[in-house]
């Protein structure tokens, strides 16, 4: 079964959207057994959008389209369906009058356009869309199951969980079960980690290696193709062993996992609670903290000290350690965070002091300082980004997370 997939919008040629849907659905085909051959986008042309289809229907099996099913002008995917089908288009007045009932149930007349959600390629199939007005659209022409759903992620991934993939499933029958297990690490760069594992992404082939750099923290993602799930966990499982070897502490997590969750467990197993002093974050952190639900329970407050003075009279920085070393320090950075655990009355602070840029801040830009204290001690680190500001406080933002992991551990923040 060999799939593809044509996202449709001018908007994902410009930049202006990122093409997720594409990396969703990958993962989905993936984890499926499916294979999935070949990824394109497309402008809201209908001339190219009929090429597209047509080349995709020459060479796949299925064929999954997102986004050109709305009641705009500019909506023209089932258009494009039609024409490279040679169908002629279809109309349910039972949906028409289902999108008048919903339109209803708001208080609101609908417009006229919406109407055009009620139409398809005659001798296909409306699919449910629970989360929006656009119905999806299903139809097999020579040979090729084609598919159109909305481009929105929040309508398109439950269509392709309930209404793509059990019907691709079905008539691909036994393909077998392709299995990813991801690990997830920080603390050392790609390079750094595909030296460690050099040997056995040479070595192996089933499972394969893959490493994939994402804002400081690398995944090693090793995929295995067997009989069944089981077989195919059975086959990863020699090889995560070496891994989880060879990374240690650097391993936070696996597949879903994220810091955040990770951080959550271990504050909620402890009974502890955490605080923040941010400066050059601007309170970057106490928000990915408590994105987190249930977060109250253990996140306290934080604190954003820009000035020295609230440094100093809120955090009880000494202002001989600002004059003697520069409030981009580790001396500062350490301060701050043990001013923070008493003023918080937590656990737990961690603190940020840097030069996020454009100008120097005492000290080259990218030059950011994280402190962490805890019942055991305090410590600080320098860290230095290269990129733009957002780009420099980002990476400050996971690093000091993961600094807190470390510490909560009793790792504290070892490379070796």
């Amino acid at each position: 079964m060999i799939v593809e997939t044509l996202a449709v919008g001018t908007e994902l040629l410009l930049g202006q959207i990122v093409n997720t849907n594409a990396a969703e659905i990958g993962e989905r085909l993936a984890v499926a057994g499916l294979t999935h051959r070949q990824q394109t986008v497309v402008g809201d042309n209908l001339g190219r959008m009929v090429d597209a289809i047509a080349l995709a229907m020459s060479r796949s099996d299925a064929l999954i389209i997102t986004g050109g099913i709305g009641p705009t002008a500019d909506d023209v995917t089932r258009e494009a369906i039609c024409l490279a089908t040679g169908r002629s288009m279809a109309y349910s007045d039972e949906y028409a009058e289902d999108l008048r009932a919903r339109w209803e149930r708001r208080g609101r007349a609908m417009p006229t356009s919406n109407l055009r959600q009620a139409e398809y390629p005659e001798g296909g199939e409306l699919l449910a869309n629970p989360k929006g007005s656009a119905p999806g659209v299903y139809i097999e022409h020579a040979n090729t199951m084609i598919f159109a759903l909305p481009g929105v992620p929040a309508e398109m991934l439950p269509m392709i969980d309930a209404e793509v993939l059990p019907r691709l499933r079905a008539a691909a029958g036994d393909q077998g079960a392709l299995v990813s297990r991801v690990i997830r690490t920080f603390g050392e760069s790609e390079s750094a980690v595909g030296e460690l594992l050099a040997d056995i992404f040479a070595e192996s082939s089933n499972p394969t290696v893959a490493f994939l750099a994402s804002s400081s923290e690398i995944k090693i993602r090793l995929t295995a193709h067997a009989v069944n799930e089981e077989a195919a966990r059975a086959l990863i499982a020699p090889i995560e062993a070496i891994v989880v070897a060879r990374l240690g502490h650097r391993i936070f997590g696996y597949d879903e996992d994220t810091i955040e969750r990770g951080l959550a467990t271990r504050f909620l197993d402890r009974g502890w609670t955490i605080g923040t002093a941010e400066s050059a974050t601007a309170g970057s952190i106490s928000s990915r903290l408590t994105s987190q639900p249930g977060s109250s329970a253990w996140f306290r407050g934080g604190i954003v000290a820009y000035h020295e003075d609230i440094k100093v009279g809120l955090l009880d920085v000494s202002p001989m350690t600002i004059d003697k070393h520069g409030v981009v320090s580790e001396a500062v950075a350490i301060e701050m965070a043990v001013g923070a655990r008493r003023v918080l009355g937590v656990d737990v602070a961690v603190s940020v002091t840097g030069s996020a840029g454009p100008d120097p801040l005492g000290q080259e830009v990218g030059t950011m300082i994280i402190g962490v204290a805890t019942p055991d001690g305090a410590r600080a680190r320098t860290v230095r980004w290269p990129g733009d500001r957002e780009r420099i406080r980002t990476y400050t933002t996971t690093a000091a997370l993961h600094m807190v992991r470390l510490a909560v551990d009793g790792v504290w923040w070892e490379t070796s």
